[in-house]
């Protein structure tokens, strides 16, 4: 049976395309080319679904929710925070996974921001 190989894009309807793009740029750094092309650092990533009538979303308009694979989420949050970013103001732990934050970006999309253990 052939498999998928790993995340090969995620794309996000936006009002301004190019403002959005420089948010996550300027705040969480993440350099992409000219086609969007962003090459990550290694390590693991989580597919999972979720009860449809869930809040961990933020908004239940949110159909997904982007994750980010952080080296130190308490660095990452006083950079959006000092930034003027939207951030949740809980940190969840989760015991053998890693440590959970939250931002919501300009166009009102919640992003999970995860330092694994």
């Amino acid at each position: 049976m052939e498999r998928v190989l790993g995340i090969g894009g995620y794309f996000l309807r936006a009002a301004d395309p190019v403002a959005l793009s420089a948010w996550y740029r300027d705040h969480l750094g993440l350099e992409a080319d000219e086609n969007g092309l962003w090459r990550q650092d290694a390590g693991p990533t989580v597919f999972a679904a979720f009860e449809s009538g869930t809040d961990y979303f933020g908004s239940r308009a949110q159909q997904t929710m982007l994750n980010f694979r952080v080296r130190d989420l308490d660095a990452m949050l006083a950079q959006l925070r000092a930034g003027g970013a939207d951030v949740a103001g809980e940190i969840q732990d989760m015991k053998g996974v890693g440590r959970f934050g939250w931002v919501t970006d300009p166009e009102g999309n919640r992003v999970e921001l995860w330092q694994p253990a």
